[in-house]
């Protein structure tokens, strides 16, 4: 069953579902089923349709008030979060397509809030008669942060990337390019280069929990008059001390003379791309479900580790710390 229009805005019919043996329906019936598959957390007008069946999308819980939180407990709803799925190798499958769109998308909607008709520094990042443009300082070397770096890289821009695993920082400067600086992420090292940054991306991950401040008030009192800061982290709860999430139709905001774009779901701006990648990612993990339900997790541990809900007990305890509610946890083995 597919929620009517529920592809529309990423370019797929109605009709196109139903080719494919859909059958589309309301959302209540939608939600009236064993397992649902969502892109984003349950909107507060949906807590209404939980109910003890698996929910497979992205959840952020520690992120986010208790609310979401409180409702999948009292319903007992099965929460399995795309972005704590792990692989065989401890990566994250599930949230790697959509923390490359942010991360490419982080640099270009930077420099678009640099321009000077958006009260930016009028400062462009890129190349320039063989000469780099803009200091572009990028705190996280994971996903986000590496395609972060190649794209301000790619346009020309004097690329800063800040990471804590010295033993990648060769790597990484090959995988970028030859030019870019690869840093290790302390304090005093940040609070230097963001002094004359043009452009600061955030992003930051602690798999499953609250993201710690990086950047704090007063390192953003330093920044120019006319930077921008793109919080990636921002559906986490940010990095940047001074951030606050925003949405796509009212995405910035000017704090301390510097514009802040904090954007939760930052891929939803490129819906098409998104939809492709994210579904060619947890396919084979619905289909897993759908055949085999709950037991699917029983016999993959980085599977497993994607459950944040089970019985009405929290069972990913970086959200249970997250939001001060260790009495409701309860490990996964214990439950199932």
């Amino acid at each position: 069953m597919v929620e009517n229009n529920a592809g529309l805005n990423s370019g797929f019919s109605d009709e196109e579902y139903k080719k494919a043996g859909a059958q589309i329906v309301d959302a209540e019936k939608a939600w009236n089923a064993d397992l649902v598959l969502k892109v984003k957390e349950p909107l507060e007008s949906e807590y209404k349709f939980l109910k003890q069946q698996i929910v497979f999308t992205y959840f952020h819980l520690a992120g986010v008030t208790k609310t979401l939180t409180e409702a999948l407990l009292k319903s007992k709803t099965t929460a399995i979060a795309y972005e704590t799925v792990e692989d065989k190798y401890n990566r994250l499958p599930l949230l790697a397509p959509m923390s490359a769109v942010a991360g490419n998308m982080s640099v270009t909607i930077g420099s678009y809030y640099l321009a000077k008709f958006n009260n930016g520094r009028g400062m462009q990042l890129g190349e320039v008669m063989g000469n780099f443009y803009g200091k572009v300082v990028i705190i996280g070397d994971g996903v986000v942060g590496r395609h972060a770096a190649k794209t301000a890289h790619g346009m020309g821009a004097n690329v800063y990337l800040f990471g804590r695993h010295e033993e990648r920082m060769d790597n990484l400067r090959e995988l970028i390019g030859k030019k870019a600086h690869v840093l290790l992420s302390t304090p005093e090292n940040i609070a230097e280069h963001i002094k004359d940054a043009d452009l600061v991306v955030g992003a930051v991950l602690v798999t499953g929990a609250k993201a710690p401040y990086v950047v704090t008030e007063e390192m953003v009192k330093t920044m120019q008059p006319g930077s921008v800061i793109v919080d990636v982290s921002i559906d986490q709860g940010g990095c940047i001390e001074t951030s606050k999430p925003t949405k796509h139709s009212d995405p910035v905001f000017v704090k301390h003379g510097v514009t802040h774009y904090c954007v939760t779901n930052m891929p939803g701006a490129y819906p098409r791309t998104s939809t492709i990648a994210l579904t060619n990612a947890t396919l084979p993990y619905a289909l897993k479900l759908a055949e085999k339900g709950i037991n699917a997790v029983k016999e993959d541990g980085g599977f497993a580790k994607g459950v944040n809900t089970y019985k009405g007990y929290i069972t990913y305890k970086p959200v249970a710390e997250g939001l001060n509610l260790m009495d409701r946890f309860r490990e996964l083995k214990e439950l199932v």
